[in-house]
Formats: structure tokens, sequence, C-alpha cells
């Protein structure tokens, strides 16, 4: 996936209402730059990869790069453990991409410790 070559100020995650919609009930933020830094490279290192999804994602996130400048808004369906997650701009033609499995932990880990 691409990002902005700008620096990210704030990822939150929401947990999602359907594809298409951002819901605006944030559950997690993260401004530190450890997280941001670990959100960015999964998202910039998921692979585009054509997947049927046929369930609602689990979460929005949103990535924020400052006042001035767009956001992305992406779905995040998230794996289990040992299983990829998968991501989708909410802006798009329905592309997916997906994540590796060490990316769903780090995603897990990072979303089940800030709830």
């Amino acid at each position: 996936m691409v990002l902005l070559d700008e620096e990210i100020v704030k990822i939150e995650f929401s947990p999602s209402k359907g594809v298409g919609s951002t819901n605006a009930d944030v559950s997690v933020s993260f401004e530190d730059s450890h997280s941001i830094k670990v959100l960015e490279q999964v998202i910039k290192h998921s692979v585009e990869k054509k997947v049927d999804v046929h369930k609602e994602p689990d979460y929005d996130l949103v990535v924020s790069y400052g006042d001035q400048l767009p956001m992305h808004a992406i779905h995040l369906w998230l794996g289990n453990e040992g299983e990829e997650s998968i991501l989708m701009y909410m802006v798009g033609e329905g592309e997916t991409f997906k994540t590796t499995t060490t990316a769903t932990k780090q995603l897990r880990e990072l979303i089940v410790q800030n709830q």
C-alpha cells in the first residue's frame, strides 16, 4: 500500500460499520513514534492480492498527516494468530492488500494492548 511521503502524526482505529464508511467513534489512537512506525511499516509492506472478503471489516483506520494534508482511510480485516490480515483503501477500486503473519501479530499486540 502507498502512503504520503509526509510525517504521520496519528493513526486512529475504530470498529468498522461496513465497507465504504468510516466510524467516527475512535477506540484506539496512536500518536507515539514507535507505534506509528510499526503501523506505517505494516501498511507500506502489505502486498496487493485479490481476496474475496465475505464479511464486514473489523476496523477502520485513519492515517493523519496533519491539518493541512489529506488523510488515508483504510479498512482492516484483522487476522487471527498465525494468519494474514487484509487491508483495503476506503476510497478506491476495492483492491485488497495482504499483510504477513508477523504483521498481524504486531497489529493484534498494538490493538489489544491499547483497548
